[in-house]
């Protein structure tokens, strides 16, 4: 048994122990880490460049991109490096700093996509009182809001966690330092940091994705009564992809940080936790931005300049 203050370094799971297993994962996660990154990078400068794009949503989309490329950044590349060198060694600083940077960016992500639900349904419903609703002290008022609450609930949880004591090899049966694992692995009793995920989690949770479902209710009611079929299948077309992805973001998230260690499996645990890390950074910028007209403009604008 080993004492936290003696906890050097942990050992991350490679995707396989076969060598062109691992290079084949290697090279996945690598095109899909460089398309999240470009896709996402391309979002942000065209917003800041583009002074017809400074407008609330595209504000919102571009802190999204922003907190994605984090979001992809913290887990993915580690996991490329372990399978590309075979070296699973992270050290105890860089995990804190995994757990850290996962709750920040994922919590970052919810809190935006609710933000973005809102601004829509001002948009949609009530569009005569938007300008006055979504104005930019709102906006910079709720993004702060975001990243500050965000953050102070990640040190929270980096703080419990770390606290504990860590047993034996110090294996974490994942890509990346993912708490639950780490609870697994640890001698002390993990009930008050399970007990603060799950209130936690269940309140915000509950909170964010009913204030979503039930905006985007307001949204689709309003878009049916639109004359135009085509006006309505546009409308759709945008808002049924991205709550798909909320969907899974959400019900992965949930299902790796609150299931029962009865549902522990390891390829289970590894593809929801590829859902949730994954899955939101690569597909929102196809989502929110290149279906967007005045995204595609600038893009190709700025490409060709």
């Amino acid at each position: 048994m080993a004492n936290q203050s003696t906890v050097t370094d942990f050992l991350l799971m490679a995707f396989s122990d076969v060598r062109d297993m691992q290079i084949l994962s290697f090279v996945m996660f690598l095109v899909i880490y460089l398309l999240a990154l470009i896709g996402n990078l391309l979002l942000v400068v065209a917003v800041i460049l583009n002074h017809r794009l400074h407008a609330p949503m595209y504000f919102f989309l571009a802190n999204l991109s922003f907190s994605d490329v984090c979001f992809i950044s913290t887990t993915i590349p580690k996991a490329m490096a372990t399978s590309l060198t075979n070296n699973k060694v992270i050290s105890f600083v860089g995990c804190a700093a995994q757990v850290f940077s996962v709750f920040t960016f994922a919590g970052s992500e919810l809190a935006l996509l609710t933000i973005m639900a809102y601004d829509r349904y001002v948009s949609i419903c009530h569009p005569l009182q938007y300008t006055l609703t979504m104005n930019w002290d709102v906006c910079l008022q709720k993004a702060t809001a975001s990243w500050v609450s965000n953050l102070i609930h990640a040190l929270l949880h980096t703080t419990l966690t770390f606290r504990l004591n860590f047993c034996k090899l110090h294996i974490v049966e994942q890509f990346f330092c993912d708490v639950p694992h780490l609870q697994k692995i640890s001698c002390s009793d993990t009930r008050i940091s399970q007990f603060l995920i799950w209130v936690i989690g269940i309140t915000v949770d509950s909170f964010c994705s009913g204030f979503i479902f039930v905006s985007y209710g307001y949204i689709f009611s309003a878009v049916l009564k639109i004359p135009s079929v085509q006006g309505r299948y546009k409308a759709f077309s945008t808002c049924t992809p991205h709550l798909i992805v909320f969907s899974l973001f959400l019900s992965s998230g949930m299902f790796a940080y609150m299931r029962p260690q009865t549902l522990s499996f390891h390829t289970l645990d590894l593809f929801s936790t590829v859902l949730y890390t994954v899955l939101p950074p690569l597909l929102n910028p196809l989502i929110y931005s290149f279906r967007n007209k005045d995204i595609q403009e600038a893009v190709w604008r700025m490409l060709k300049k």
